[in-house]
């Protein structure tokens, strides 16, 4: 029997308890510089119109992130806070090709904003939204390799064995959760807990994992003194959402006032990060306890896919003793997916072994579904949504170069690189102390 592998701590941490394949680890780097993770968005494009009211900006962006990259739009264009939309969020340690729209004129001349280039601009009657894409194409480059074709080997194997499950688990990867510092969920969950001076203190001071972080010291002094006027002083300019809610402390604001001045989306993002977190210990938890991410079961509720290869939350089916045989038949077929849930204040318990699964995540947790409601943020609360459980598994070219070895593959909306490269670099994994251990 092969060795099973353990994820670190860091992982474990925000829910990434297991592998899929049993491959050893292999030592390497991605995103060592922006042009190694390349990201192009496959864009479901606005309809244009001469006469419309939008327009759509295709942009390509080197190191930014994406709430920062809009706010910086924004002020270019002589736009409000919130003006600008985009279709879904990119990494920041990357090259990324991506849509973006407004109402109003188009820009009057060149981007002047450092690694940002417009490429492409035109009026449309309609503007974008959350989820307006069907997916991205990812070409990454894996460097700091001993060996680069053994490497390439070991990476060819893992494919393999991906194509064998035929499936990927649809997990959120750790960038979800902050790339430099991932406290995205910890903020997330002070705010779900109804303490906004703890989802403040964590955003301004947060340094988990001795992170290399280069507000490190503004953020160490701020917990130390919590003077927010010298932190002004003290906070990397680049930190723009951090001086948002600093310029409101030092003008007395309470901790929800501060936090207020932080765009909508930005403090979703938040709320969302721990509804990802317990979705990736719910899968977690379910391969630990033997149940199949891809065979359902009643309690189960399964997601269609749509022609167009999407699955819409919406169409969700609960799964019953009663239509058992015909939702396997569906799955079977590609009809449907599994899914798992994104918890909210309307998430309730199927019972049976999945319900004890829900039962699990939320003592594990501590967060009840009720806490999603947010009364001191409403415009925040969550009445829950559904998300496969898994994808299928996508081609995956492997082809070594001069620099080290590139990845070649596209996934759907939602999912995420980073889980696919990190079963093929399994990076500061361990062999499992038990033969269940990690067993997908």
């Amino acid at each position: 029997m092969p060795d099973l592998w353990q994820p670190p701590e860091s992982e474990r941490a925000i829910g990434l308890g297991f592998y899929a394949t049993t491959t050893p680890p292999v030592a390497g780097t991605i995103k060592a510089e922006a042009d190694d993770f390349v990201v192009r968005e496959i864009s479901s494009y606005p309809v244009p119109d001469p006469a419309g009211r939008f327009i759509v900006l295709k942009v390509r962006s080197r190191d930014w992130e994406q709430h920062e990259l809009a706010a910086r739009l924004g002020e270019w264009l002589g736009l409000p806070r919130n003006a600008i939309a985009w279709a879904g969020t990119k990494d920041r340690r990357a090259v990324a090709d991506r849509l973006f729209s407004y109402r109003g004129d188009p820009p009057a001349g060149p981007v002047p904003i450092p690694g940002v280039e417009v490429l492409e601009t035109y009026r449309a009657r309609d503007g974008l939204s959350l989820g307006h894409h069907y997916g991205n194409g990812f070409s990454i480059r894996v460097t700091a390799l001993e060996d680069a074709k053994a490497a390439a080997g070991a990476f060819r194997e893992t494919v393999r064995q991906l194509v064998e499950l035929g499936v990927v688990p649809n997990l959120f990867g750790p960038q979800r959760f902050g790339e430099v510092r991932p406290i995205t969920h910890l903020v997330g969950q002070a705010l779900v807990a109804g303490d906004a001076a703890a989802a403040v203190e964590v955003y301004l001071t947060g340094l988990p994992d001795a992170s290399g972080d280069e507000g490190r010291a503004a953020r160490l002094a701020y917990a130390q003194d919590h003077d927010a006027r010298k932190a002004l002083a003290e906070f990397p300019r680049a930190y723009r959402f951090e001086r948002q809610i600093l310029e409101r402390l030092a003008r007395g604001a309470s901790p929800e006032v501060a936090l207020r001045g932080l765009a909508r989306e930005l403090r979703l993002l938040f709320v969302h990060a721990v509804q990802s977190w317990m979705f990736n210990r719910w899968i977690t938890d379910r391969v630990a306890a033997g149940l199949s991410l891809s065979v359902p079961i009643p309690g189960d509720t399964l997601l269609r896919v749509a022609r167009d290869g999407t699955t819409p939350s919406r169409d969700a089916i609960p799964v019953e003793a009663g239509n058992l045989p015909e939702c396997l038949d569906t799955v079977r077929k590609g009809r449907a997916r599994l899914a798992g849930p994104l918890i909210g204040y309307a998430t309730t318990n199927p019972g049976g072994p999945v319900g004890a699964l829900l039962t699990q995540v939320l003592a594990e947790t501590g967060i009840p579904p009720d806490g999603f409601r947010l009364p001191s943020f409403p415009e925040l609360s969550s009445a829950g949504a559904w998300r496969p459980v898994t994808i299928g598994t996508p081609p995956i070219g492997v082809r070594p170069d001069d620099a080290g070895v590139r990845l070649d593959f596209a996934l759907p909306k939602g999912s995420y690189a980073t889980v696919i490269v990190r079963e093929l670099l399994k990076p500061g994994a361990t062999r499992a102390v038990s033969p269940s251990s990690g067993r997908f």
